[in-house]
């Protein structure tokens, strides 16, 4: 009764305050932090810090944002509280010491809405476990670490090449031919063929994969995963993410279908026709996912990773030799004295080539195409960095600033192979390198992204010498989504 006086006294200018503290009252209490939870920065009510970040360059926000509140430490975006975790000592705290404390996923509106749950990256306890380890023996099975796939990539170079060869010489944008060269190393793996260049639905659908990958990781991303419910029903481009998955979903049950129609238990030939075995073992446990919607998911999962992140890599790549042309020279001399110019590369040949294995690696440090990591949620009440995490906490780990840590890289903001390199020109290994993430979600596709790395990037550099386009300067900002990419460039390939 009180309270309804109260309101009958306000005029309407009154009522709107009136609502406006309780609206700012229940944001404060729904939201307050736990004791001793990581600090951070002033959210604003409902939406947090959503706007504060910058959604072109949100890593070296976040690095910055440490630095004022310590690595570890907290952002709210919409409803959601995640922790930040910055640099190497903390990062291998949450992802290697307490591994089976941050090895889950957390909710995710976006991702849940196209995954329910399913696959092996958003999946969680038993069916990821199970998940996970029938893709890493299926892909062992399929040649993953062997001579066998080997030959597999070095074909694949060379259908590469005549590609390229058939440029001669003009500028021409290689993402699309990297995309599809690496994409059927995976494609192999998966679906048990490869694609052809002119195969122009398979053109369309790595178009498809890298505008997805963007858009996932742009602001209309971050709005829907902090607004879910609002953007639903507004317009954007939120909504083509979920078009463009449809697609590559059709896509894969596409190639389902036609593995059914002449699948063979007893004689399989890829990762599908190992699954539909699996479907069929495993009827009296739905909860080890082994079902046609999952196969689908799983699939598209190995086809999205499979595909973008190392032909990004390999684009970064040729950005960095066109950019430091006196490291591709040294690069095409070591590539001359231990392989020559007419023998293929092998796996075997990498212990003698210390400094071309030190080139890509700092490819792979200054491209940095995972600068945040996909976010892990607490398990259990848990202390990180001396703040305390409640169960059900999310927490995302700031790789970029491992791969460009001041403590650790003599000259983190600079191209510099010799950061791989000892004193006497063997190669090291460094423990803050970690494009794969760690623990026990490092990416299942690292044996396969390495070797994939090495062979296509000797193989090109054995046969080409790159440059970029007269008079045009080389941007190598890049543009984020999901990954870091670099912007659309052209180059000139002469042959060696």
């Amino acid at each position: 009764m009180l309270l309804y006086s109260l309101l009958e006294g306000l005029d309407i200018k009154g009522l709107l305050v009136f609502l406006i503290v309780f609206l700012l009252i229940t944001d404060f209490l729904k939201n307050r932090n736990p004791p001793n939870f990581p600090p951070g920065p002033w959210a604003l009510p409902v939406v947090g810090n959503v706007f504060h970040i910058d959604s072109k360059q949100p890593h070296i926000y976040l690095t910055k944002l440490a630095k004022v509140y310590g690595n570890v430490c907290s952002i709210r975006l919409g409803r959601e509280k995640i922790v930040l975790v910055t640099g190497y000592k903390m990062m291998k705290e949450a992802l290697v010491t307490q591994a089976e404390n941050f090895v889950d996923r957390p909710p995710s509106p976006m991702y849940d809405k196209i995954f329910y749950g399913n696959g092996i990256f958003m999946s969680n306890g038993y069916k990821w476990r199970k998940q996970r380890r029938f893709a890493l023996t299926t892909m062992r099975n399929f040649g993953l670490g062997k001579k066998s796939l080997e030959s597999v990539i070095c074909e694949e170079s060379r259908f590469l090449q005549e590609e390229i060869e058939r440029e001669q010489g003009n500028p021409f944008d290689p993402h699309l031919l990297l995309n599809n060269s690496v994409s059927n190393i995976i494609c192999f793996m998966v679906f048990g063929h490869r694609f052809d260049y002119s195969d122009q639905n398979f053109q369309m659908l790595l178009k498809l994969l890298s505008e997805t990958l963007q858009l996932e990781g742009s602001i209309w991303g971050q709005l829907y995963e902090a607004f879910p419910t609002v953007m639903n029903f507004l317009p954007g481009r939120h909504n083509e993410i979920f078009r463009h998955y449809k697609d590559l979903s059709a896509f894969v049950r596409g190639e389902l279908e036609k593995h059914k129609q002449d699948w063979d238990p007893s004689a399989p030939r890829d990762y599908i026709d190992s699954f539909l075995a699996e479907i069929e073992r495993n009827v009296h446990d739905p909860e080890a996912g082994f079902d046609e919607f999952n196969l689908i998911m799983c699939a598209l999962d190995l086809f999205l990773a499979g595909t973008e992140t190392t032909s990004t890599t390999l684009r970064w790549a040729l950005l960095y030799m066109m950019k430091y042309p006196d490291i591709q020279e040294k690069v095409q001399a070591e590539i001359d004295r231990v392989i020559g110019q007419s023998r293929q590369p092998t796996m075997a040949d990498r212990a003698d080539m210390p400094y071309t294995d030190a080139v890509i690696h700092e490819i792979q440090r200054m491209g940095n195409i995972v600068p945040l990591n996909m976010p892990r949620t607490a398990s259990n009440d848990t202390t990180l960095g001396g703040h305390f995490l409640p169960k059900g906490t999310a927490i995302m780990t700031n790789l970029a600033s491992v791969m460009f840590d001041k403590t650790v890289w003599q000259t983190p903001d600079t191209f510099n192979p010799g950061h791989f390199l000892d004193s006497d020109g063997k190669f090291v290994r460094q423990d803050a390198f970690m494009p794969f993430s760690a623990g026990k979600r490092v990416c299942l596709g690292e044996q396969l992204a390495r070797m994939e790395l090495f062979l296509f990037f000797v193989f090109i550099f054995q046969k080409f010498s790159f440059s970029p386009v007269q008079g045009v300067e080389l941007n190598l900002e890049g543009q984020i989504g999901i990954i870091l990419t670099p912007v659309p460039f052209k180059i000139c390939a002469s042959l060696r």
